[in-house]
């Protein structure tokens, strides 16, 4: 039998339907290969074999009766950023210890209302601060991908992009068909850009945030991480919904974001902001991006220079933003109600020693950030003139759709890099967000796609930015540049 955890979500989809295999073969060839692999790739925090096996045996009898559903018996990871009713959700911090919620996400409860089968939870970046998974308690995420350099093989274990680093590693190492993912600044298509595989995300508002790990309330939002265009899109069409239990979830239809797949983009209006030529971008990343507006070009869209001015201050303000939020969201967790409890002499000395163990590092910079921003003082100063901004970005944005449909940019300024390499230094961590955090800021829907190979043999990225509401032309547009570009396996499993 040919390897099934090579398949894409869409040939698995269609080859549960033809009977070729069932459910239950399918999920057991991905627990074997998490079990091989996820000793050297740290990729899930937690499997669930039994779980999982138990609902693919459900699919299977739904499948035998004719009564499948749309993800009927496809086995998914699930990011531990996700509530699970009953099993274990951590956020990947100490914090949490031993939690295992009551209730299950809207996103989750969706993917299985729609038969997806869970294998398990995927590290993250602790709350999802972090954007190469190295802050998570559970330890980092790896890389599938290894560098070559003078033309042999480079050994220096890589970072998979965060905070959805376990996502994007267990898609691109074929742990998974398809991932759960959120991005508050990028934390969706920066780690799929770094591995080779496709993430989104979607308009906020358009997935429920619900059951959610709260990191930045007004700029997370979910999404998928996949193989292909193809995959991501149908997948979010079954993580959408309106939600009554989000009020920042919109009541509003769910396409079929599928059926975009494959449709001309002859006539389409595509944007080139001169703001994101940017110091520090490599040449090489450069070169990519030209490559994909030549794509572009050459399937029937039309090339635009547009201007968003405000973007320079989009990262700064980002980041006064997103760690007010934080310190907000982050301060439910007190050793009293659920999680790590260290017990003090009185109150306030439980609540310093539970907050002080549990938390780690790059948590800490971020509450102590956000808590000064917010003080007295400096809430006008910072925090007030930080949303201004913003405005002024999704003004910009507002602007150029005048001109435009879409917006192409490279998704991230570099390959991928090695561990340490930027650990030691935050601030050229938070670059790496340079190109993706306008899209979070602004509200809008941002995918990357693989396109290329760096000199090194390690995996870059496009970003296409869309309207609000308007996933189905980046789908479209996507699938132009996943056809030119072709698709990126990881050439080895090294691990095996």
């Amino acid at each position: 039998m040919t390897d099934l955890t090579k398949l894409t979500l869409a040939e698995a989809r269609d080859a549960l339907a033809a009977k070729k295999f069932t459910s239950t073969e399918l999920t057991q060839a991905f627990i074997d290969a998490i079990d091989s692999a996820n000793p050297h790739l740290n990729a899930y925090v937690l499997a669930t074999p039994e779980h999982a096996l138990a609902q693919a045996k459900e699919s299977d009898a739904r499948l035998a009766k004719g009564q499948a559903r749309p993800l009927e018996g496809l086995p998914i990871g699930n990011k531990d950023l996700f509530c699970t009713k009953g099993i274990r959700t951590t956020a990947c911090s100490r914090i949490l210890d031993d939690f295992k919620p009551t209730y299950e996400s809207t996103v989750g409860q969706n993917l299985w209302d729609a038969g997806a089968v869970m294998l398990g939870k995927l590290n993250n970046d602790e709350f999802a601060m972090g954007s190469s998974n190295e802050t998570s308690a559970f330890g980092p995420v790896v890389n599938p991908w290894r560098r070559k350099r003078g033309g042999k093989a480079d050994n220096t274990k890589l970072v998979p992009g965060g905070s959805s680093g376990g996502s994007s590693a267990a898609v691109s190492a074929n742990l998974c068909l398809g991932a759960t993912a959120t991005d508050t600044g990028g934390s969706i298509r920066q780690p799929a850009a770094l591995t080779g595989t496709v993430g989104i995300k979607p308009t906020y508002g358009r997935c429920s945030r619900w059951g959610i790990v709260a990191f930045a309330s007004s700029l997370d939002q979910a999404g998928p991480i996949a193989k292909t265009v193809r995959d991501t899109a149908i997948l979010l069409r079954h993580m959408a919904s309106p939600d009554k239990k989000d009020s920042t979830c919109v009541d509003l239809p769910v396409p079929d974001y599928e059926a975009e797949i494959g449709r001309s983009v002859k006539g389409l209006r595509v944007g080139v902001p001169k703001e994101y030529r940017v110091d520090g971008m490599s040449a090489e990343v450069d070169a990519l991006w030209q490559k994909g507006i030549a794509w572009l070009k050459a399937a029937g869209a039309t090339i635009h220079d547009i201007s968003l001015p405000h973007t320079k201050y989009a990262l700064p303000a980002y980041y006064i933003v997103a760690p007010a939020e934080c310190s907000s969201n982050l301060a439910r967790y007190d050793g009293v109600r659920y999680g790590l409890r260290v017990p003090g002499k009185d109150l306030i000395d439980t609540y310093e020693a539970t907050r002080a163990a549990g938390f780690g590092k790059e948590v800490k910079r971020r509450v102590l950030i956000g808590t000064y921003v917010l003080s007295a003082g400096y809430y006008d100063a910072y925090y007030l003139k930080a949303q201004k901004v913003r405005t002024l970005i999704k003004q910009d944005f507002d602007k150029a759709w005048s001109n435009v449909d879409v917006v192409l940019t490279p998704t991230t300024p570099s390959p991928a890099f090695g561990f340490g390499e930027k650990a030691g230094d935050p601030i050229a961590m938070y670059l790496e967000d340079i190109f993706t955090v306008t899209v979070n800021m602004a509200g809008l829907p941002g995918i990357s796609v693989p396109a290329g190979l760096s000199g090194e043999g390690t995996p870059m990225g496009l970003q296409l930015i869309g309207k609000p509401f308007d996933e189905g032309t980046l789908f479209r547009t996507a699938q132009v540049i996943e056809d030119a570009a072709g698709r990126f396996p990881v050439p080895e499993r090294w691990w095996a």
